[in-house]
């Protein structure tokens, strides 16, 4: 056993292989401290609560736990038919040295089981004995796989719940449901299941498929989708109610995310930057995870009935407009009165990226698995708002509203900001070169950036000392991952929660809410921060 700094609040577990790294995910099953696991191939990444233990105590007493000789049982079998089709078959059937048909034979053969989730919700990494089945990832990433697609990678097999990109080799499809948020549980493939893959017929499933079911938990949450909505047609009361009349880049109902289901491949997601969320929540009375609106970049809204608003993070010109036509400029933070009709309009931020929409109440959304948080990855929670869509208020104001928060300095494009970082887990797979270029030149914040990740830019891209292929692993929000191309990649709270490309380092985690408001154009610079020895 190994043990690595993964951030300032984890840990990375090595294992000797994939049957020890289940026994001790299942060992560490209630050790104080720990919030979540995630296993990986060959390890187990560990979060923990720095309030309750520490990354030095916590690792001695991973490393002092016993371990049970005995994997998992079968907690139940499933059946996935699958139309063997796949667009890799014949290049992988070549690289392992048979025929496309015995591949396929041997794939309906084998006696597989999910050992772990991860990627997505409803993504397992499916294992068997047979040893034909280690096959590399494309060179390559696709940037679309389709839903359904059954694919190879190492020694798993895997089948994608949702459209996605992904590296993985194509070897079929399926029309099985992967995800659905209304089964218990709602991943078809949970860890421990034992899988039977089968020839697909014509009518060998009924109903709809991953893609489309996808489709539709995604939009669930939002009140009413139709241009020019009003009052008398929405299914709520009036009085406590938002409407949106021109949305931003991107406009999404947050809150504290959904913590504790990595086991069913599902991130915590949730607000990106956590202090403009109990900032906004605390202006207007709220307890502090009450569902709000991020909003990238400017936006207007309508207020149906009488309530109080606040607005947090970024910072740009707010002005709030009543029916009468009188216009009033807002301050930053500060609890606002609104009334039936009034118009809040946010001006593009000046500094930061993320405007944090709070209103007394908190928003109504539905909720997936107990947050309304939108996960943009992996589709699940309220769909991006639109122009027309309306937005009920509730009832999670049980406070008084609070004065403006502590001021906050927030970068602007063009600014240099610095973020401080553990090395790890696997800096070990750089050269010493790159590591002097990660903290000693400086990285552009792009435009091709998300809540996904920020795919940053330097003249220098970091040079791999390790060039195979690294078995998925557990990664964390602020994690600095490298693809190929050397341009590091910084995960913002919707990245997947496993992976293949190595992870350098991490973001502490009293940076990952300047992170969240980083605009295009900002300058990184990296320093490091020592983390377990």
């Amino acid at each position: 056993m190994r043990i690595l700094t993964a951030s300032d609040r984890t840990l990375l577990v090595e294992a000797a292989d994939l049957d020890e790294a289940m026994r001790l995910n299942l060992a560490w099953d209630g050790v104080p401290g720990i919030v979540e696991r995630i296993p990986g191939a060959r390890t187990v990444l560990v979060r923990f609560d720095p309030v309750r233990t520490s990354a030095a105590a916590l690792a001695a007493v991973l490393e002092a736990t016993e371990v049970d000789a005995e994997h998992t049982t079968h907690a139940r079998e499933v059946t996935v038919p699958v139309h063997y089709d796949g667009e890799d078959l014949a290049e992988v059937a070549g690289l392992l040295g048979v025929s496309a048909e015995e591949l396929v034979n041997r794939h309906l053969a084998a006696d597989w089981q999910v050992a772990f989730s991860g990627f997505a919700p409803g993504f397992g990494y499916v294992v068997s004995g047979d040893p034909l089945f280690d096959v590399p990832r494309r060179s390559s990433p696709r940037t679309r796989v389709p839903a359904g697609s059954v694919a190879l990678a190492g020694q798993f097999t895997g089948v994608y719940p949702r459209e996605s990109p992904g590296g993985w080799q194509l070897i079929g499809r399926t029309d099985a449901v992967m995800w659905d948020i209304d089964r218990e549980p709602p991943a078809l493939l949970a860890p421990g299941v034992s899988v039977r893959f089968e020839r697909a017929g014509r009518d060998a499933v009924v109903g709809q498929t991953s893609e489309n079911r996808d489709d539709l938990a995604s939009r669930r949450g939002v009140a009413a989708r139709h241009a020019g909505a009003t009052p008398s047609r929405l299914g709520f009361p009036t009085g406590a109610a938002v409407e949106i009349v021109r949305p931003s880049l991107q406009l999404l109902v947050q809150d504290a995310g959904r913590p504790g289901h990595a086991a069913l491949g599902v991130s915590a997601s949730g607000a990106a930057d956590r202090t403009a969320l109990r900032d906004a929540n605390r202006a207007v009375g709220n307890d502090p995870a009450a569902a709000v609106l991020e909003s990238v970049g400017g936006a207007v809204l309508r207020f149906h009935g009488d309530g109080v608003a606040a607005v947090t993070g970024a910072i740009g010109t707010l002005t709030l407009t009543d029916a009468d036509g009188i216009v009033r400029t807002i301050g930053h933070g500060e609890p606002f009165a609104t009334a039936d009709g009034d118009l809040l309009a946010l001006g593009h931020p000046s500094h930061g990226l993320r405007y944090v929409i709070g209103v007394r109440g908190g928003f109504a959304a539905a909720s997936a698995l107990g947050s309304r948080a939108s996960d943009t990855l992996a589709g699940l929670g309220p769909a991006a708002l639109a122009s027309g869509d309306v937005i009920a208020i509730g009832d999670a104001g049980v406070h008084t509203v609070a004065p403006r928060p502590v001021a906050r300095e927030l970068p602007a494009s063009g600014d240099l900001v610095e973020l401080t970082i553990t090395l790890g887990p696997r800096d070990d797979w750089f050269t010493a070169a790159a590591l002097e270029v990660l903290t000693g030149q400086e990285w552009l914040v792009t435009p091709r950036s998300d809540r996904v990740g920020i795919r940053l830019q330097g003249d220098v891209p970091l040079e791999r000392a390790e060039q195979g292929e690294l078995p998925s692993e557990g990664a964390v929000t602020g994690a600095i991952q490298v693809p190929p191309d050397g341009q590091p990649v910084l995960f913002l709270p919707d990245h997947p929660l496993t992976g293949g490309y190595p992870i350098i380092g991490a973001l502490t985690d009293h940076c990952l809410d300047t992170a969240a408001q980083l605009p295009p154009g900002a300058r990184i610079r990296f320093r490091i921060e020592e983390g377990l020895s």
